[in-house]
This record gives C-alpha cells, sequence and structure tokens, in this order.
C-alpha cells in the first residue's frame, strides 16, 4: 500500500475505505509497520496492539463489504493516550505505580469508538499522569517533535501530538486539564479542540482534576476534528460531570465564510508577553477573516490577571487529594517533577481552594458576558514556541521565561470556563508550528470549527508537513 495515503487526513482516506478503493486491513498494517519503524525515534507509542489491530481491522473490512457502512471513522486506524481505558488491557498513565493497571471496562470514549468502528492500534505516550507540558518521561522517555526531533512536543497529550503530526495515527483523542490537548496540537501543528465541560464523558479516563479534565479530539483537519468529536460527544450517567443536551452535526457548515462573525480580542491578557512571530501570524490571520466579512470587537475580561493562580490552585490541589495515598506510601516512585507538583498541591489551604473557585466563577461570568458580545474570541495558543527537550524555560523575545507558566497561561482560562476552545495551525516560526486559539460559548463546538475551518483554507501552513514521518 503506497506510504503516501498515511499522510491523508481521516476523512479524506475514509472516502476511500467507503468506496472499497482502500482495505481497513491493509491500511492499518501499513500504519503499523510505519510506527514501528518511527517509534524508536519519536516514540510515540507507550504499547502496540498488533494482533488485535488487525482482527478489528478485518471486522471494520467484512462490514463495509456487507454495505453495512458506519461512518468517518470506520476501519480508521488510531492510537489513544494511555490514561483512557481500554477494558481488559494495560493503561498506565506513563506512570511506575499504574504500569500493570487494567481496566475492567472501556472508557466512555472508546466503547463510542468501537460503535463507530475505529480501528485501535496502540496506546500514546503522556507525561506522567497527565501533569506535565512537555513529555519528558522518567518511566517510559521524552517523546520527539516531528517538526524536529530536539523539541518538546508539548504535553501532557504529547504522544498524542506526535502521533498524528508523523503520520502514526489518522485522529487521537488527549486529555486536557490546563491546555493538554491544544499544547502539543499547537507545538506539532495539529487541529485540537477541547470540547465545553461536559460535551463528552470522561468515565474510564483517570482523572486529574475532577472539575477541570477535558477530553477531546487531535486531528490532521478541522474536518477530521469534526468527526471524532462526533463519535465521542454525547451523555454517559456513569460520569458526574457529563451534561445531557444535544450533540450538533459537527460537520456541518464547515463550508460556511466569515461573513457576520464578530471575533472578540482580549489585549490586556491574549496579547500580553507574547512572542512577536506568533503575535504576527494569529493577528493576520485576524485580518485574513476581517477582509473576509467578519468584524473586529475589543473585549475586557478583567479576572483574567487571577486565572493563572486559580488555574493552579485548583488543579494541584485537586489532583495532589487523588495521589495522596501514594504519595504518603510511595514518593520515590513518581516522577521528580511529579512528586514536587503534588507536593505543592497538599500546601494550598480550603480557604485558598474556595477562593480560588470565587475567582473561577468571576473568570466565567466575564466571558459570559463577552461572548454574548462577540462570536468567538481569537488568541494566540501559546505565547512561546517548543523549547529543546529537557530545558525548563523558553524563549520570549529573547528571554528566559518558565516554561510551565508560559505553555498554560493562555490555554487555563478555558478550563476554568469550561468553554469549548480550538486550536488550528496559522504558519511556521523557524520550522516549528504556531497555533490560534478560537474560544466559544458553552456547547458551541460548531461555532469554533466552522471558524477554524475558514482559517484553515486560508491554507496559512501551506501545505507543509512535519519533515519526521512525511
Amino acid at each position: 500500500m503506497p506510504k503516501e495515503l498515511l499522510s491523508k487526513t481521516t476523512t479524506e482516506v475514509a472516502k476511500l475505505i467507503e468506496s472499497k478503493e482502500v482495505s481497513p486491513v491493509d491500511l492499518t498494517q501499513s500504519l503499523l509497520d510505519h510506527s514501528h519503524e518511527l517509534n524508536d525515534k519519536v516514540n510515540a507509542y507507550i504499547s502496540f496492539r498488533d494482533d488485535a489491530a488487525l482482527a478489528e481491522a478485518k471486522v471494520a473490512e467484512d462490514e463495509i463489504s456487507q454495505g453495512n457502512y458506519r461512518g468517518p471513522l470506520h476501519g480508521i486506524p488510531m492510537a489513544i493516550k494511555d490514561n483512557i481505558y481500554v477494558g481488559g488491557e494495560v493503561t498506565t498513565m506513563a506512570s511506575k505505580i499504574h504500569g500493570d493497571f487494567v481496566s475492567k471496562d472501556d472508557s466512555s470514549v472508546v466503547n463510542k469508538l468501537r460503535e463507530a468502528g475505529i480501528v485501535l492500534t496502540g496506546k500514546l505516550n503522556m507525561h506522567e499522569y497527565a501533569w506535565g507540558i512537555d513529555n519528558n518521561s522518567p518511566h517510559f522517555g521524552s517523546v520527539a517533535n516531528p517538526w524536529n526531533a530536539d523539541k518538546v512536543p508539548g504535553g501532557s497529550s504529547g504522544g498524542s501530538g506526535a502521533a498524528v503530526a508523523a503520520d502514526m495515527s489518522f485522529t487521537t483523542l488527549g486529555t486536557d486539564t490546563a491546555g493538554s490537548i491544544r499544547i502539543p496540537s499547537a507545538a506539532c501543528g495539529l487541529v485540537g479542540l477541547k470540547p465545553t465541560h461536559g460535551r463528552v464523558a470522561k468515565y474510564g479516563c483517570f482523572p486529574l482534576a475532577w472539575s477541570l479534565d477535558h477530553i477531546g479530539p487531535m486531528s490532521k483537519s478541522v474536518a477530521d476534528a469534526a468527526a471524532t468529536l462526533q463519535a465521542i460527544a454525547g451523555y454517559d450517567p456513569r460520569d458526574p460531570t457529563s451534561v445531557e443536551a444535544p450533540v450538533s452535526d459537527y460537520s456541518a457548515g464547515l463550508d460556511s465564510d466569515p461573513k457576520g462573525l464578530v471575533i472578540g480580542v482580549e489585549e490586556n491578557y491574549f496579547f500580553r508577553d507574547v512572542d512577536s512571530p506568533i503575535e504576527d501570524a494569529v493577528r493576520k490571520q485576524i485580518d485574513q477573516l476581517v477582509s473576509q466579512g467578519a468584524s473586529l470587537k475589543t473585549v475586557r475580561i478583567p479576572s483574567l490577571r487571577h486565572s493563572e493562580w486559580t488555574e493552579l490552585a485548583t488543579s494541584l490541589s485537586e489532583a495532589s487529594a487523588i495521589h495522596h495515598t501514594d504519595l504518603q506510601n510511595r514518593p520515590d516512585d513518581f516522577g521528580a517533577d511529579i512528586r514536587f507538583l503534588f507536593e505543592l498541591g497538599e500546601l494550598f489551604s480550603s480557604v485558598e481552594y474556595l477562593q480560588a473557585q470565587q475567582i473561577r466563577r468571576q473568570i466565567k461570568q466575564e466571558f459570559t458576558a463577552a461572548l454574548q458580545e462577540v462570536d468567538v474570541i481569537i488568541a494566540p495558543t501559546l505565547p512561546v514556541m517548543a523549547p529543546d527537550i529537557g530545558s525548563p524555560v523558553a524563549q520570549l523575545n529573547g528571554q528566559d521565561v518558565d516554561l510551565i507558566d508560559a505553555f498554560i497561561r493562555y490555554t487555563g482560562p478555558s478550563n476554568l470556563t469550561g468553554l469549548p476552545a480550538l486550536t488550528v495551525p496559522v504558519g511556521l516560526d523557524d520550522g516549528l508550528p504556531i497555533g490560534l486559539q478560537i474560544i466559544g460559548r458553552a456547547f458551541d463546538e460548531a461555532g469554533v470549527l466552522k471558524v477554524g475551518a475558514q482559517i484553515e483554507r486560508t491554507n496559512p501552513m501551506e501545505s507543509r508537513r512535519a519533515p519526521i514521518g512525511a
């Protein structure tokens, strides 16, 4: 099978599968061969499911040949992050403590993906317990960015970002507590969607911070993200944070134009302390939308100045509560960086946690008010470019800044509010991708996807692909 097929988007190859021009079995074998060949260099996979994947591909092929085509994910080979449970199989959370953990049941999203007919090729590398942003794991090794193997892929879903960028998975899922879908998607040149909190059920996903966690697609195109979200969205009573809300047709209207779109820009937070090439690329895309009929409006969200402390007080406190017993009984089995963060989380008082929730409510109210005046808010996804693997700092206009603080600064607010946020690639700086973030109203994933598709059609990446895997 031609290797060029692996570079196609999910929706492109789906048409070939539906028309029986491409065999799911041959496609899966080709993707597995490619992934095994690259994994020593990229380290995107923690584990493979070769035999199981080929058996699933054969079932899909038989169903399709009998006229039982289920939709755009049917027969598509993909891997998922290793904190999402596959029943009867090991899910490690990229940790030592859960290195042999086996869940009884599939997670909600895996169950839905199986209903859509996907072929599961394996589990993807991640930052330990999803609490980190560079995917440099003491237990499973660092993941390389396919645009430059010396650079971090972002995290915590770094294996997910690297796998899709290197054509080792057609689409995938990440989890996002402070940006862990959008950070690696931006760093690896992908489309990444954090849905509204409650839109995608989290049953069977190991938690990092209950009130901030999300699951969403990481894909090669906006259409792929829409198709993947379509498969996994919906209510599940087993997840107490799941919301019973109507699920839209996310693929509908992706060909719409920006005429009448009102874009909000929050200058004081989202365009403060951002690396100049990133700011230039994002503003260029805003100008493009305005030239096509959109309008621009400045919005103010004053409480954003407290968002970084609020995000950390919430995530650290909740994460430390989850890991408290292991922190007391098995502290040396955590990676040093994760152990430090969990210990730090033990220092927040109940008063501080509740103060953070009060600020969080204010931030949410201010976003809601702003989004009554505009359709979406556009901002950079990251204020800095991906640094070298192992570096605790990034460069912001020639100055060293703390990597964790910088990477979560623009993504964290959408976890606090629970609002949908999409990142799309809008160009390169020194060979590395730049991401633009689109924040929308609650449960309006369709709206942010439409804006993402409008940007994507201008081809800001000029059809360039990651060198590793191409």
